[in-house]
């Protein structure tokens, strides 16, 4: 099976799970870490074991040495996606590979990319992506202001009009799993098509990824402080 089937099997899930996700109204206060849950392994923070490389088959090896490659830096290393993948190195490998291509091939600024997957984070209410990739978006340039924004779910009437279609369009189609017309035309006459196709690709892969991170549970890194506030 291909990438683009397992993309395309991915958004159909999606398209079930999304309409479970609670709309939440944000207190300011960020939880702190409390001890791991009994199903929770160490090594992993999940509840999945981390394999032994000497365990695994010809294509889990490979994935699990992509991950250790410093030409394919990873933000959580084994306690994480990555991880998780090693248990379906089938699986896993052309989604590692479409998620190295959407964040280092697609021609989108970084601030932008990052934001893109910020809002699906937040639709998500996903605190392993979330706290990974908020200092990322800060570091690559985004306005501060525009990231609490989309962490306390504000209008964001007033950002740049790239930001303001990029959160328009993902709470359009995570919240009510559709976008308008008068949304995707933004889109589009900000981006152009071909960059709507990858902003919404980037967001997909990053929705599968927190449904991922939720089945499994995947707990922040020891001593990480979480980033996103639940009420």
């Amino acid at each position: 099976m291909n990438s683009t089937h397992l993309m395309l099997i991915a958004c159909a899930a999606l398209a079930g799970c999304v309409a479970g996700v609670p709309q939440r109204e944000e207190a300011s206060k960020v939880p702190t870490m409390t001890t791991l849950p009994k199903d929770i392994h160490p090594e992993s923070r999940s509840r999945l074991p981390l394999p032994k490389r000497e365990a695994l088959d010809e294509q889990g090896k490979r994935v699990y040495d992509s991950v250790l490659d410093p030409k394919r830096p990873t933000l959580a290393g084994f306690q994480g996606p990555a991880g998780i993948w090693l248990h379906s190195p089938k699986v896993g490998e052309p989604f590692r590979e479409m998620n190295r291509i959407l964040r280092n091939e697609v021609p989108l600024e970084p601030r932008l990319r990052e934001l893109a997957i910020l809002v699906t984070a937040r639709e998500f209410d996903s605190q392993f992506e979330w706290t990974a990739h908020e200092p990322v978006a800060l570091k690559e340039g985004l306005d501060p202001g525009i990231l609490d924004a989309v962490k306390f779910r504000k209008a964001a009437s007033e950002a740049p009009e790239k930001e303001a279609a990029i959160i328009a369009f993902g709470r359009e189609l995570f919240r009510d799993r559709k976008v308008r017309s008068e949304t995707y035309a933004e889109m589009v006459r900000v981006f152009g098509q071909a960059a709507v196709v990858n902003i919404t690709a980037l967001m997909a892969n990053y929705a599968f990824t927190a449904v991922m991170l939720a089945a499994f549970d995947q707990q922040l890194h020891e001593g990480r402080k979480p980033l996103l506030p639940f009420p």
